[in-house]
């Protein structure tokens, strides 16, 4: 665990009950929430305070833990992670130490890994658009500097093939995964290497292996890392955080542990602050040259996406892009779902000087016109192509397009604005 190094305070040896990843103390005096403790050489965070009670919460879990040897010392300082610009071409793991042959990062810069508050008078509204290369994104839903854009998935959908596509596309990027496997951590290391994009990037790789305690501080480190990239060397950083499920299902664990009221489906009551936390950390500010755009990755529980994690987070951001089942068993790359997918940002981020002149009017009829294909499919299923209307015909065969040439993209595939516009004008046209 990356800490700085202070002077110990105090030293408790009256644990009182160690239960999962949790060691609780009774007779503790001057502690304060979220200070660093040390536990027989491993790290700690107090997560509640009740009179003398403290619980802490042991990172690397308490295995070997007893009652009568436990040595507690609190050091009196909040969790901090070491920062220099040297980050770019690093990996870390879940708790921010080096997963690569590197060693330490040279540096004198600490801070702490909560943030600090952005005053709401200091933020720049988001006016300035992000091109991802994906047409469904960039044309239907785009993505503006500073904006917090989630993505939905479920389990089966291609949503880590996107997510390193959307992350070696970036100019620096900051990307976090959470709970994921081996076989996935070697196949986003491989995408940025083939990519040529590892010198641009920051990686942090919270494996399903580790303790799922550790998995609370890993976008925290990522978006510390990201603003200060950000507001100090002026990068616009786009930041991914996969997957937001792993994280909530920890949460819920550590809160269970805790013996804490459940809220819905058994979460936490205070799940929407914490997510609102971490996508808080996005923006743009006054006199400073970068920014932090999030993309957070969320698998949806069941496909369902008025699940407590979805729901909360549509709460906290500003749109969402929705990928969807029947598009992927199709072949089509990115699986887009267009009508559900919205970014409610985009009005601001568009238009000449931006993306293009007619970007608008075009994403506008092309939606009109989406919206009809569903009814005509349905149309189909009942009474047959030939006693089709030719207008129903026209739409059928615009709805199989605009899957196939605009939300469709080769392997590599890469467009520009004015290429997405293109292809939707030439979709227009054939009605």
């Amino acid at each position: 665990m990356n800490i700085s190094k202070p002077p110990l305070r105090h030293e408790y040896l009256n644990t009182r009950e160690i239960r999962g990843s949790l060691v609780i103390l009774e007779g503790v005096q001057n502690a304060a929430y979220d200070e660093i403790v040390t536990i027989n050489g491993k790290t700690g965070r107090v997560i509640e305070i009740s009179g003398d009670k403290v619980i802490i919460l042991v990172f690397d879990g308490t295995q070997a833990f007893t009652l009568a040897d436990t040595r507690t010392r609190f050091t009196g300082q909040l969790m901090k992670m070491p920062l220099s610009v040297e980050m770019l071409g690093r990996t870390f793991n879940g708790a921010g130490l080096p997963m690569d042959s590197m060693g330490a990062l040279p540096t004198n810069e600490w801070r702490e890994i909560n943030g600090t508050v952005i005053n709401p008078v200091q933020r720049v509204y988001p006016r300035f658009p992000v091109q991802t290369g994906f047409s469904a994104i960039d044309g239907m839903a785009t993505l503006v500097r500073g904006q917090k854009l989630p993505i939905f998935s479920a389990d089966g959908l291609p949503h880590n093939e996107l997510a390193a596509r959307l992350a070696v596309n970036a100019q620096t990027v900051v990307f976090a995964a959470m709970g994921v496997s081996v076989d996935t951590m070697q196949f986003f290391q491989e995408a940025f290497d083939e990519n040529n994009a590892r010198s641009r990037a920051v990686l942090f790789i919270n494996l399903a292996s580790d303790p799922p305690a550790e998995r609370l501080i890993t976008p925290r480190l990522a978006l510390t890392a990201a603003e200060y990239l950000a507001f100090t060397h002026g990068h616009d950083v786009l930041v991914i955080l996969t997957d937001m499920t792993a994280y909530v299902e920890a949460l819920r664990e550590i809160s269970s542990a805790r013996g804490e009221i459940p809220g819905r489906k058994g979460y936490p009551g205070y799940l929407y602050s914490e997510l609102a936390s971490l996508y808080e950390r996005a923006g743009c500010i006054k006199g400073k040259g970068g920014s932090v755009t999030q993309i957070p990755i969320l698998t949806m529980p069941g496909d369902d996406i008025t699940h407590p994690i979805a729901d909360l987070t549509g709460y906290s951001t500003e749109g969402q892009i929705v990928l969807d089942r029947q598009l992927h068993r199709q072949h089509i790359f990115p699986p887009v779902a267009v009508l559900p997918s919205l970014s409610r940002l985009m009005k601001d981020g568009i238009g000449e000087g931006k993306t293009h002149a007619v970007h608008a009017d075009t994403a506008n009829r092309l939606f009109a016109a989406y919206a009809k294909v569903a009814d005509a499919r349905a149309l189909l299923s009942i009474i047959g192509e030939e006693d089709m209307t030719e207008e129903d015909q026209k739409i059928l065969q615009f709805g199989e397009r605009f899957e196939t040439e605009l939300i469709h993209h080769t392997a590599g595939e890469v467009r520009t604005f004015a290429q997405t516009i293109e292809v939707g004008l030439a979709l227009l046209a054939g009605l």
